[in-house]
């Protein structure tokens, strides 16, 4: 899907940019959203856990399921820009703090643009969705996201 705009392969051609890895190599782990009236939605997630594959993303997936996503975590708090260079399909990007509380919601975002995406402040993490996963499943600003990588208080 989308990619931080972080590494040097942003820069080369496409004919010198390295093969993207699987995602069935990327870890894998259970994410849930509780929602502010209480609802949990369960999610499978995959971690970009380097660089490279932070840089990747969900870049060239066709295809993904309703409670799939990808998950991007920091060491802390910090500007966090985005885009959908190369990524064929819609995504929603939620951007959450340290504790995962959702702070801001980027739905539906435009496959192959290449458009800047990000909050307007320093966030700690970012959970992209298939695009429109948000509104339908009722994924709003202020709800929590739980995951083992996220503090608890």
């Amino acid at each position: 899907m989308m990619g931080l705009l972080l590494g040097a392969n942003a820069a080369l051609p496409e004919d010198t940019a390295p093969a993207p890895e699987p995602l069935t190599a990327f870890p894998q782990s259970l994410l849930a959203i509780k929602s502010s009236t209480g609802n949990v939605i369960n999610f499978k997630i995959w971690t970009a856990d380097t660089a490279a594959r932070e840089q990747q993303g969900l870049m060239f997936i066709r295809e993904m399921d309703e409670h799939a996503g990808m998950l991007f975590m920091f060491p802390e708090n910090r500007r966090v820009t985005m885009w959908m260079k190369n990524t064929y399909i819609s995504l929603d990007l939620l951007f959450m703090n340290a504790r995962g509380k959702i702070d801001y919601i980027a739905a539906r975002a435009t496959p192959l643009s290449e458009r800047i995406i990000g909050p307007p402040t320093p966030e700690y993490a970012v959970l992209e969705l298939k695009g429109g996963a948000s509104e339908r499943l009722g994924i709003k600003v202020g709800d929590v996201v739980l995951h083992k990588n996220f503090k608890t208080h």
